[in-house]
């Protein structure tokens, strides 16, 4: 089984996760701490046999560039 997080810029800095198709959100400051928070949150929403055995992280980040 594989969980996809959809990862996004917060606007006021940090970093959210969203776990698609579960009730999972997690936050960090870093994208080092949100993998860790996102680990945590995984083996906290899942039963130690049920859990993913992959999970994958969809990262979004605007850029802008000046022309």
């Amino acid at each position: 089984m594989e969980l996809i997080f959809l990862v996004e810029e917060d606007a006021e800095g940090g970093w959210n996760a969203k776990g698609l198709g579960e009730a999972i959100f997690t936050q960090a400051e870093t994208l080092d701490a949100l993998r860790v928070a996102i680990r945590d949150a995984v083996s906290c929403h899942f039963d130690v046999d049920k859990s993913p055995k992959i999970i994958r992280l969809h990262i979004v980040r605007d850029e802008v560039l000046t022309a």
